[in-house]
């Protein structure tokens, strides 16, 4: 967990409470599996992503939403909807990871490849592997629908859930066609910087950080001028952490991101990261690009060429400043927006747990 979330007062309690959601919720579903005789390694590997880390960003987002518009404490019920938000989280990594084939994830094998190692004996590696990704995809819509079960048992008022419903098929559809963009545009970068952004923004920044936001402020029952200066903030804050991840996928260390740092590389993610380089590159160092990027079989010195672009072109300094200058955006949306002292306080040190972060 990042030092800006270690810090943020309550946060610790938020996270506890969000995990004896999840942690009983899932208890309850294993149960229920046992007693019909159902596989046990569904509800096991969803169990273990979730137990796995995670800075819990998505519900403490949500509390900090609820607290901006005047919410207080932290009832049962908001913690149960954060928690069916990182519940929704979950269904988004799976998925992602099936469609970028990744081995890893928070320093432990990625469900698909989980389950491929589960059902290996007596099939082919190819059979094994289709297994494992089957199994994931289910693995993953089992999350989204008890995202959407967790909610629904959250205890809302009436007038509650026919605020949040909105905000949640928003969500869904948002981080869908996010989703969508990254997967047709990997494998194709170019230089349109304007592109890779629009990708940041439905990818991650609005389910990420706008959403909770709204859904914890909606629960309050906030007044427009909330909301509007509550997108204000996040949409910058989303797009600085995307672009945080986005450096860290090619310069982090796996043994603390939890992830290996040639995924993004081998699929050839179109990123402001490698729109920049692009942009700037001379011929022999497009070239190098051109050819590498996107290469399933990428090696770490292959890597390293690309690295010496990236640097080379000024595109990761570029990129830095960027994440600089979408967190002083927000930071100045607070110096002015309609939320209490105390939330004010919060979302500051979540603007910097965002984007200021090793993993």
């Amino acid at each position: 967990m990042t030092a800006g979330v270690a810090a943020l007062p309550g946060a610790a309690a938020v996270r506890r409470r969000v995990t004896a959601v999840l942690d009983g919720f899932l208890e309850r579903k294993a149960g229920t599996a046992a007693k019909l005789r159902m596989p046990e390694e569904l509800t096991g590997c969803l169990r273990d992503l979730l137990a796995a880390g995670g800075k819990r960003l998505r519900p403490l987002l949500c509390v900090s939403g609820w607290q901006a518009a005047g919410g207080q404490g932290t009832p049962g019920t908001l913690i149960r909807v954060a928690a069916s938000l990182e519940m929704f989280h979950a269904f988004c990594l799976i998925h992602d990871d099936v469609m970028d084939n990744s081995a890893r994830r928070r320093g432990a094998p990625t469900v698909h490849r989980r389950l491929a190692r589960h059902h290996a004996h007596g099939r082919t590696a190819t059979a094994a592997r289709h297994v494992g990704t089957s199994g994931a995809i289910l693995v993953g819509d089992l999350a989204l629908a008890w995202s959407d079960e967790l909610l629904q048992a959250a205890g809302l008022t009436p007038r509650q859930l026919g605020a949040v419903l909105p905000l949640i098929n928003d969500m869904r559809g948002e981080v869908m066609y996010g989703q969508y963009l990254d997967v047709t545009a990997a494998g194709r970068p170019t230089a349109d910087v304007e592109q890779a952004l629009r990708i940041v923004r439905y990818k991650t920044a609005k389910y990420t950080v706008e959403r909770p936001l709204h859904i914890g402020a909606a629960l309050a029952g906030a007044p427009l001028a909330v909301r509007e200066a509550l997108t204000a903030y996040a949409l910058p804050v989303g797009e600085a952490f995307q672009l945080r991840d986005d450096l860290l996928g090619v310069f982090g260390t796996p043994e603390v991101t939890g992830k290996p740092s040639l995924d993004d590389l081998r699929e050839g993610k179109h990123t402001v990261l490698v729109a920049l380089a692009l942009q700037r590159a001379d011929a022999r160092r497009r070239r190098v690009l051109r050819t590498l990027l996107g290469a399933p079989r990428l090696d770490e010195a292959g890597a390293d060429r690309i690295r010496e672009v990236f640097i080379a072109t000024g595109a990761r300094d570029e990129v830095e400043e960027m994440i600089s200058a979408f967190q002083a955006r927000a930071l100045r949306v607070l110096e002015t927006a309609p939320f209490p002292s105390r939330a004010i306080a919060h979302l500051r040190l979540l603007a910097d747990a965002a984007t200021v972060r090793a993993s």
